[in-house]
């Protein structure tokens, strides 16, 4: 996995998705889920991109939090 932001940094790059996208971060990690089976981090990150038209950060602070979510998930 690339070096990710600090916390700080992430939380400040996931408020401003939705206005910089016009998607709610929901509906981001949807998608992520709903997308084809890829493994690596960056992979995610490049078919987000690609996909979407989206920044490189926008996408890596997208696939680190749906990373963080299902991390968190498995630990329930």
């Amino acid at each position: 996995m690339s070096q990710l932001f600090s916390a700080e940094t992430h939380r400040n790059m996931l408020a401003r998705i939705p206005h910089c996208t016009g998607r709610e971060i929901s509906d981001w990690l949807r998608t992520v889920d709903e997308g084809p089976a890829l493994v690596r981090f960056e992979e995610k990150v490049s078919w987000l991109r690609h996909e979407y038209d989206l920044a490189y950060g926008h996408a890596k602070a997208i696939v680190h939090e749906y990373d963080l979510r299902r991390a968190a998930r498995r630990l329930l």
